[in-house]
């Protein structure tokens, strides 16, 4: 959040921040020391999220309503010894939100803020949305498609796009759409935490494109240690009110920071093939997941390099995995390997390949409508593309072999 605080003690002014830091280092955190009519004087046209006012003098209340109706969005807390009904009668009539007693203290200030800022979350749902991809096993693909969907998105659907490599020792997701190294990786954010901000985020990405940018992984896994969860909770914060969508490529390992990432998701996304090692390494986690609490909605699975003549078909895999697969990619070993080698995404390279067709009803869910409009588009979708999808559905007995795989 933006926070100003006003005060004409420079002693509380000072310890007023402190607290403010201590409570979420990514927060901006601009002081005023004097009278309120100084800071309305100089803001200008742009407006804190939050306004904290110590001690108001006489004629601040009418100031502050003031400021409330030119700044609806700008919430005020006011910091003060008086506490008497009246007074508190004309600060809510005036908009103050809430008003804390003097000292404050982390105990008195946290929870008013963090209601805040719970608030202004809900009121920019325009809030982007947090989609993680997992690699079942090594080699599922899982990178190629969250970097290519973000692609895709940001290019077919005019989103803005965000990916945040998390796999922290030996991600390379920025190599599948560019040539080049990044300037900064996750690392050098999680060390500049205390001033995170969207400006900061931004000069952090390596552009692909005006719509979609990479936040990659540590150049050296030393590094790595470097991001913490609470790092991740920032980071998502901020993310989410500056793009319409977050891809996180997860990559493989369950630890404190992946997990943070995955339950910040909205929606998390198993890569696997239609192989017995895929197959029963992605049971596992997909038991790991539902043992967390995710909700079955939560994970849809994809099916990668999918071939509708293998041995192992959709229905197999579904009965397996105990769960329906949401999606599958067509296996077009060419493409995706030129895409891969020349760091281009496959949607410029070969736009006619199978794959690019699957992205591209991929790109129409996710941007189309809400609810059971959306699942209908995809379908029709998917009926007139090469690319095979099951959506799914009752279970049913698949004879031996499925009975096998379901022990294994």
């Amino acid at each position: 959040m933006n926070i100003t605080v006003v005060s004409r003690n420079e002693k509380h002014l000072v310890e007023l921040a402190r607290l403010l830091r201590q409570r979420a280092p990514g927060d901006k955190i601009e002081l005023v020391s004097g009278q309120l009519e100084r800071f309305t004087a100089a803001m200008g046209q742009a407006a804190p999220d939050l306004l904290l006012v110590e001690q108001p003098q006489q004629g601040d209340l009418t100031r502050i309503e003031h400021l409330g109706a030119a700044h609806p969005r700008m919430a005020t807390v006011l910091v003060t010894e008086v506490q008497s009904l009246a007074f508190m009668l004309e600060a809510m009539r005036a908009g103050v939100r809430e008003v804390v007693p003097l000292p404050p203290t982390a105990e008195l200030l946290y929870p008013v803020v963090d209601r805040i800022e719970e608030k202004l979350l809900q009121q920019t749902h325009a809030n982007g949305k947090v989609l993680a991809f997992v690699s079942c096993k090594g080699g599922s693909g899982a990178t190629f498609l969250a970097t290519n969907l973000g692609y895709a998105l940001a290019e077919l659907a005019g989103k803005r796009v965000a990916l945040i490599d998390l796999n922290l020792q030996f991600g390379d997701a920025s190599l599948f759409v560019a040539d080049h190294k990044p300037l900064a990786t996750l690392a050098d954010v999680a060390l500049q935490m205390h001033r995170l901000d969207a400006s900061l985020l931004a000069s952090s990405m390596m552009v692909i494109t005006p719509q979609f940018s990479v936040l990659a992984a540590p150049d050296d896994p030393v590094h790595a240690g470097d991001v913490k969860p609470e790092h991740i909770d920032a980071l998502l914060r901020l993310a989410r009110r500056n793009y319409d969508f977050i891809i996180l490529d997860v990559g493989r390992s369950l630890d404190p920071v992946s997990v943070r990432a995955l339950d910040q998701a909205d929606t998390i996304y198993p890569v696997l093939q239609t192989t017995l090692p895929y197959i029963r390494d992605g049971k596992r986690l997909i038991e790991v997941f539902r043992s967390l609490g995710y909700p079955q909605e939560k994970i849809q699975v994809i099916a990668n390099r999918h071939q509708k003549k293998s041995d192992i078909n959709l229905h197999d895999l579904e009965s397996a995995c105990g769960t329906g697969v949401f999606m599958s990619i067509p296996n077009h070993y060419e493409a995706a390997a030129a895409s891969v080698n020349q760091g281009v995404p496959i949607l410029r390279l070969a736009p006619g390949s199978p794959i690019a067709t699957s992205l591209k009803a991929f790109t129409s869910h996710l941007a189309g409508s809400s609810g059971g409009a959306k699942r209908s588009l995809l379908a029709r979708l998917f009926e007139k593309s090469p690319a095979a999808a099951s959506v799914p559905g009752a279970a049913a007995q698949f004879g031996e072999k499925q009975a096998w795989m379901q022990k294994s």
